[in-house]
């Protein structure tokens, strides 16, 4: 049997990452990616304008070579101002290295993107309402252009030896001796010296079952709770030109909360995401002019932070998004934004007469018989609050599907390696650390640096 240098469980941007700084600087490891979920061209969902989730397993939409990135918008943001908290163990400044070489391997395997950079007037104009737009360099590369990226890195991945199966899972990972470990998957045992677990947001239950067994302690990250607003492009088109992604902060006045619009995609598309058998809302968005659509969408969600003696703040958000799929019929929840002020639930017709053309089957009904009172109010605030800096955000026939959840994976303890224990690595989503491809992949690439031994700190 191969014993391997490295295994690594999830062939998402944190994987990938990894793999090419491990093999580009030392050609001899013997370095296998271990991933749930499909070949990159053989991911397919086949959720449309007129069709449901068909609840794919694994989701296609979540799991599959790049991880959830394959069907996101590919934005990558070309700072530590926003996307996720390595800046926080790792320092700003290092942080910022590792997001550039981020960005010169993406170049090196075709990106040509327009770096976008943000705009004085436009963080003035939002002050004066007392919204914060969080700005970051940042390139909009398209889900079609990150797929073609990412595929060339994956060659080259392969051509350089790196072994990666699809369609397996993990089931266990054992220390059978010092330096030493057994990989239990459904198809086989493989054995390795190091372990990197990249699996994403979606690998949470993994994540906290492997601390749980080993005694790793953890600790609970915020959640996010809220609605994917759909509307006409052109409303938020001044800002989609100059800095594509709006992310905006807000403090509600009724009750002081936060809030943040962001997840921005420019006449793109919303999708429904399957977590652990849960429908919840995203959105993504094509770089090809002929795949565009004429609306535009984005997230506003209500940041949730849960003191003693609660500690399970996953399964309080997960438990409204199954009660939101219970109303939809074992879909996703519509409701014409005019309906939510009016109180009433939005039908068939209703969604039919709206201006604004839903880019996504889902089931009309009444968001508020699912989200808890006081983050409905703070959403409707916030649309309110938005439409001071884009008129047209509040209209009644702008679009709220839901729910939209994060859950931001618990947080094993870690050394400065991010060792969660000897030689077992945690990065990416999974971590709790990043929410954003730029971030996975740079503690990626961190990560594989301290494996080699030239990680600065």
């Amino acid at each position: 049997m191969t014993v391997y240098d490295v295994i690594i469980v999830g062939a998402g941007m944190g994987g990938l990452f990894s793999a090419y700084e491990l093999i580009q600087n030392n050609p001899s490891l013997k370095i296998k990616i271990i991933e749930k979920g499909k070949k990159l061209n053989e991911r397919k969902c086949f959720v449309s304008n007129t069709q449901q989730c068909i609840r794919c397993n694994p989701c296609s939409i979540m799991s599959g070579e790049v991880g959830a990135g394959g069907f996101s918008d590919f934005k990558t943001i070309l700072s530590p101002s926003y996307g996720g908290w390595l800046q926080d163990y790792i320092g700003w400044d290092q942080t910022q290295v590792l997001i550039n070489q981020f960005n010169e391997i993406l170049e090196k395997f075709g990106d040509q993107t327009e770096i976008k950079y943000p705009d004085d007037e436009l963080q003035q104009r939002c002050l004066r309402h007392n919204l914060r737009l969080i700005s970051s360099p940042l390139k909009h590369i398209g889900t079609d252009h990150g797929r073609i990226i990412m595929k060339n890195m994956i060659d080259f991945l392969l051509d350089k030896g790196v072994e990666i199966d699809t369609e397996m899972d993990v089931k266990s990972i054992i220390n059978v001796q010092e330096n030493l470990f057994k990989v239990q998957t459904n198809k086989t045992d493989e054995e390795c010296r190091k372990v990197i677990f990249a699996v994403g947001r979606v690998g949470n239950k993994f994540i906290e079952d492997y601390c749980n067994r080993n005694g790793i302690k953890v600790y609970s990250n915020h959640v996010d709770l809220g609605v994917r607003v759909e509307l006409p492009s052109v409303i938020w088109k001044e800002f989609e030109d100059k800095i594509y992604e709006p992310k905006i902060q807000y403090r509600t006045k009724t009750y002081e909360d936060t809030t943040r619009m962001f997840c921005h995609n420019s006449r793109g598309y919303v999708v429904t995401e399957n977590t652990n058998g849960i429908l919840t809302t995203n959105g993504h968005a094509y770089k090809e002019e002929k795949l565009k659509t004429n609306n535009s969408n984005f997230a506003i969600l209500s940041s949730i932070h849960f003191t003693e003696p609660f500690n399970n703040p996953i399964e309080y958000v997960s438990s409204i998004a199954k009660l939101s799929n219970i109303i939809g019929n074992g879909n996703v929840l519509i409701q014409r934004f005019g309906d939510l002020i009016r109180g009433r639930r939005s039908t068939e017709s209703r969604i039919a007469m709206s201006t604004t053309i839903p880019t996504l089957k889902a089931t009309p009904g009444d968001l508020s018989l699912v989200l808890p009172k006081r983050i409905l109010d703070n959403i409707i605030e916030t649309i309110y609050a938005l439409n001071q800096v884009a008129p047209g955000t509040s209209n009644d026939d702008s679009l709220l599907y839901g729910v939209e959840a994060k859950y931001y994976s618990i947080r094993p303890q870690t050394n400065d390696n991010f060792e969660i224990s000897k030689n077992v690595y945690c990065i990416g989503d999974g971590s709790g650390i990043t929410r954003s491809l730029s971030q996975a992949g740079a503690m990626g690439i961190y990560v594989a640096k301290k494996i080699l031994g030239n990680a600065e700190r």
